[in-house]
């Protein structure tokens, strides 16, 4: 599985990070928390913050000299993110809506970029237990408590079903657009954070549009799952999504998919147009 690479030993470090982190996400969840608000509305939590904290200090233990951008760490200008070749980039609590609603459909989200791509990523479920992940070196693969880790693969597009990935807390009348024009039976899968992207690389939902805001943490360590499971995450004009080429954050609107070999502009632009 990981073997001894470079990335493969860093992803069985990481994978023992996420983990921690969601013990810690854990020990909140079980109490009566109190929500407080961010800046941008979301729910912010006692465990979004344990999580991070404990993050932080995994990483740093593993590859002190490599820089971390998460989300809960101060604003880092971009005058001093252009000079990164390598860092981590962080969600350590993905899907606090979700976390508040109790529905158990959050994760913690690490990833490694380098060059503008993501080479590593882990997406851990801690209500579950289940974890996403995969390294350039290694592939992607699914472990479930208790099973050892199997590989995932994204699936071939049937021609008369599809199944689409949504989200629970975002939906919009772009999504509604897309699944219109696709002119085949649909079935809308609705889930939380970035296991939308992970049923893709599992090969359990064809596609996933958002046509929405979310910011690069957002995506990162599930881009790299679905691409080393032989799909994709691209923006509107199906070019990769690239990290840390900007001041801002935010993605684009952004499109997941498995099967390469169906043609998506045009259910791309269908949504998109007025």
């Amino acid at each position: 599985m990981s073997g001894h690479s470079e990335l493969g030993q860093l992803l069985d470090a990481v994978n023992k990070i996420a983990q921690a982190a969601g013990e810690r996400i854990m020990e909140v969840y079980a109490t009566d928390f109190e929500v407080e608000q961010k800046d941008d509305n979301s729910p912010l939590t006692m465990a979004d913050m344990a999580a991070h904290e404990t993050i932080i200090a995994g990483l740093k233990k593993i590859t002190a000299d490599l820089p971390i951008l998460s989300e809960e760490s101060a604003k880092i200008p971009y005058s001093e993110r252009t000079t990164w070749q390598r860092y981590w980039l962080v969600d350590p609590l993905d899907g606090t809506r979700e976390f508040v609603k109790r529905n158990g459909e959050f994760t913690v989200n690490i990833a490694l970029i380098d060059d503008h791509k993501p080479i590593l990523g882990v997406v851990y479920v801690p209500v579950t237990g289940v974890t996403y992940f995969a390294s350039t070196e290694t592939g992607a693969f699914k472990r479930s408590p208790e099973q050892s880790p199997q590989p995932i693969k994204v699936r071939s597009c049937p021609t008369n079903r599809l199944i689409v990935a949504g989200s629970r807390s975002h939906a919009s009348p772009s999504l509604q657009k897309f699944i219109d024009g696709l002119g085949v039976e649909v079935e809308l899968v609705s889930i939380g954070s970035s296991l939308k992207t992970c049923l893709v690389a599992e090969g359990k939902a064809d596609v996933y549009p958002r046509f929405g805001p979310t910011s690069e943490w957002d995506t990162a360590a599930a881009h790299c799952v679905v691409e080393q499971a032989s799909g994709y995450l691209t923006d509107t004009q199906l070019q990769p999504l690239r990290y840390n080429t900007k001041d801002s954050l935010l993605n684009p609107y952004f499109f997941v998919f498995g099967d390469a070999n169906k043609d998506w502009s045009r259910n791309i632009a269908h949504a998109l147009s007025t």
